[in-house]
């Protein structure tokens, strides 16, 4: 079959024929119909995410059909042990032995794949297979992360890339106000924050003091920004894998019983919950199409900050 390999970190991926895949135990072998791009990936390839199996097929946001005819999701979670105090107390997304798709699991870059039956979920119909690949990673975490910001009304999200845009319209679903912090001059995404919903869209400062704020972009010096922004009480989430060094901050910023936290993956719950919701919103993704074998220069348009939404590989 064909797939995408990275060899070494910092390295372009390269296409090669590799072997078929074989199920292990309670594996299962899915053909591969889309495969989503997320920033975690590029974070692997860019070895900011330091300890990937090599070589590697990336790739977690993954639609793939069985043998009998069934369609599956796969995400960024592969398999946890089920034993340890974080899987044994419905925290299973923090088990220290945890495996996940696209770094210990070869993922989808690639035309077939193997997945732990346990951990794939079921897409939820009306959703096409291209829409449907955004909602395995970007919705999941954002779902996750929109849940970990409690009951604020009034929810800041900085940067408004594939995971915002589709919190925004949980957000809006659920009578939340939205308010979207971009790069400055990214009129672009500024303008398509204001389609999904939000009610204000600009570098800077929201308006409005905030309940609580949303980190998608993996800037660190977002942190005592997002902090400044939120009234008391209010809760600062990080929702990357990876995020560049937070700079010092007065301790000023974080008085007042703020709280800074962050998300760390995701758990099966999570996944069901989301997916169940989704077509309610109904969310809807935003996808650009690229064939399995342009997955560099999707990626290179990731890296440059270049995308409206998602976007979506197809082998």
């Amino acid at each position: 079959m064909r797939a995408m390999v990275l060899g070494e970190p910092r390295q372009e991926l390269s296409l090669e024929d590799v072997a078929m895949p074989e199920p292990g135990p309670g594996q299962l072998l899915l053909r591969v119909r889309t495969c989503g791009v997320c920033r975690t990936d590029l974070h692997v390839v860019d070895g900011e995410l330091d300890r990937p199996k090599l070589p590697l097929v990336p790739g977690h946001q993954i639609i793939g059909e069985t043998q009998d005819g069934r369609r599956l999701g796969v995400p960024w979670l592969g398999w946890t042990c089920g034993e340890c105090r974080y899987c044994t107390s419905g925290r299973e997304n923090l088990c220290d032995r945890a495996r996940f798709t696209g770094y210990d699991i070869d993922g989808g870059y690639a035309e077939w794949t193997v997945a732990d039956e346990r951990f794939c979920f079921r897409i939820p119909d009306g959703f096409e297979d291209v829409q449907a690949a955004p909602l395995l990673c970007a919705g999941l975490i954002g779902y996750r992360s929109l849940r970990l910001a409690g009951a604020a009304e009034r929810v800041g999200l900085y940067g408004f890339g594939a995971a915002a845009h589709i919190v925004a319209q949980v957000a809006r679903h659920e009578g939340r106000r939205v308010f979207a912090v971009t790069r400055k001059r990214d009129v672009e995404a500024q303008a398509f924050a204001r389609e999904l919903g939000a009610e204000w869209a600009g570098a800077g400062t929201p308006p409005e003091e905030l309940e609580a704020a949303i980190i998608f972009a993996p800037a660190g010096e977002l942190v005592p920004a997002a902090l400044a922004a939120v009234a008391k009480g209010g809760t600062v989430v990080c929702a990357g894998i990876h995020m560049s060094d937070i700079p010092s901050f007065p301790y000023e910023l974080l008085w007042g019983e703020r709280v800074l936290r962050s998300v760390a993956n995701l758990t099966r719950r999570d996944g069901e919950e989301f997916l169940a919701l989704a077509p309610r919103v109904p969310v809807r993704t935003h996808v650009e199409l690229f064939p399995l074998e342009q997955a560099n220069e999707a990626l290179a348009k990731l890296r440059r900050g270049e995308v409206r939404g998602a976007l979506v590989l197809v082998p």
